[in-house]
């Protein structure tokens, strides 16, 4: 399993943005989410790929420290994440405390308690990727996120990826070239071929600090290949 603990950055000094955050992770996965403490969002999920969305989702208003933690969680799971315990929910503490000091970087880290064979190793390895993803999600400017935004929205809609970027310019009334060049300096295409790699680094360090019994059950589940996404 995996926890997430998620803090607001700057919360004495801004808006409490903890209940836009929790609406907005709803689409995301169908893990609950709710308030743990002050201005953090807790929730236990089984999907690494949902962690990977819902990790990138922060980062990119820059808001928020996120930790990761992997590992067991004691079952049965609790209605709500605030009564649950386990090693994922230790390890998910000193991840988002860590991630409060590389604040000055991609507030982001992953953690295991009480690793073996090689989990802690496996753990810095995702953290690592997804920190390289983060940045390119970081450095988006507001115009690159309105193409990139309208890209999605065009696949969604859309049967494959052939043809997504005149929809999407369609949507936002530019020409495709200027789709082209917006997503080829977001780093949009990147970020699609890396977020497969984040999964999968993180199910092999689930697998390894909780038993590999357990590393079946959190296989990434089946992604679409979006390395060329939206060409015409």
């Amino acid at each position: 399993m995996y926890v997430m603990t998620i803090d607001q950055r700057g919360s004495t000094t801004d808006v409490d943005r903890v209940p836009g955050f929790l609406s907005a992770l709803r689409p995301l996965t169908a893990a609950r989410f709710e308030r743990s403490v002050g201005d953090e969002v807790q929730g236990v999920l089984e999907h690494p790929g949902d962690v990977v969305a819902i990790a990138l989702h922060a980062l990119r208003s820059g808001r928020w420290y996120v930790g990761i933690g992997v590992g067991e969680v004691h079952r049965p799971l609790p209605a709500s994440p605030r009564e649950g315990s386990g090693a994922a929910f230790v390890a998910a503490r000193a991840a988002v405390d860590r991630a409060k000091a590389a604040a000055a970087h991609v507030p982001l880290a992953v953690a295991c308690e009480s690793p073996r064979d090689g989990g802690a190793e496996a753990c810095a390895n995702a953290e690592a990727v997804l920190r390289l993803i983060g940045r390119l999600v970081q450095d988006r400017t507001a115009a690159q996120w309105k193409v990139v935004d309208a890209l999605r929205s065009a696949q969604d809609g859309h049967a494959g990826t052939h043809g997504t970027q005149k929809i999407a310019a369609g949507i936002l009334g530019i020409t495709e070239q200027s789709v082209s060049r917006a997503l080829l300096r977001s780093g949009w295409q990147e970020e699609c071929a890396a977020r497969p790699a984040a999964e999968m680094l993180l199910s092999f360090a689930h697998g390894l600090s909780a038993g590999i019994e357990n590393a079946a059950r959190d296989t990434p589940r089946q992604v679409p290949d979006r390395t060329t996404a939206g060409n015409p």
